[in-house]
């Protein structure tokens, strides 16, 4: 799938998170949402990248923005996740990758110097008319909150 680009409208989606919950794109209407894609939870820069946007999320809310993470985990595995790493806003389960697909934040991508196919790290800014206002493809997950605020105008 195609890379979205800014003023397109955000692919629709309801997922699963790690509490069993129902959450979709539409539950955010008249807001901000980062949503940032993920390889795997419990992994050491998906980890960074997840509790940095937990030591954020208060300054994020506070500018309108609502925070939520998605990766093919399964509603389990994020369950555990959020317990270990004391995450505070919604990860939400894509195992089919079809979200990500959507959002093309799943495809080719270069690790390590090979050529592979799997989740790209990735965060969509969605404004509250449910439109991308900022969509940022193969992202370091070190420094991330940082650089998106950046990119937002909030520092």
């Amino acid at each position: 799938m195609p890379r979205l680009e800014t003023g397109q409208t955000a692919p629709a989606f309801t997922l699963i998170d790690h509490v069993g919950r129902s959450v979709s794109l539409s539950d955010f209407i008249g807001r901000n949402l980062i949503i940032f894609f993920y390889p795997a939870a419990m992994t050491p820069g998906c980890t960074k990248e997840a509790c940095d946007f937990r030591d954020s999320l208060v300054w994020l809310q506070k500018a309108g923005y609502d925070v939520v993470g998605i990766s093919p985990d399964k509603p389990d595995k994020l369950a555990r996740f959020v317990e270990k790493e004391s995450l505070t806003y919604p990860l939400l389960s894509d195992t089919d990758r079809a979200v990500m697909d959507a959002y093309g934040a799943y495809g080719e991508k270069t690790l390590y110097g090979k050529k592979v196919t799997g989740v790209i790290r990735s965060t969509i800014v969605v404004g509250p008319d449910g439109n991308v206002t900022l969509p940022k493809y193969n992202i370091k997950a070190t420094g991330h909150v940082a650089s998106l605020s950046k990119a937002l105008g909030l520092d």
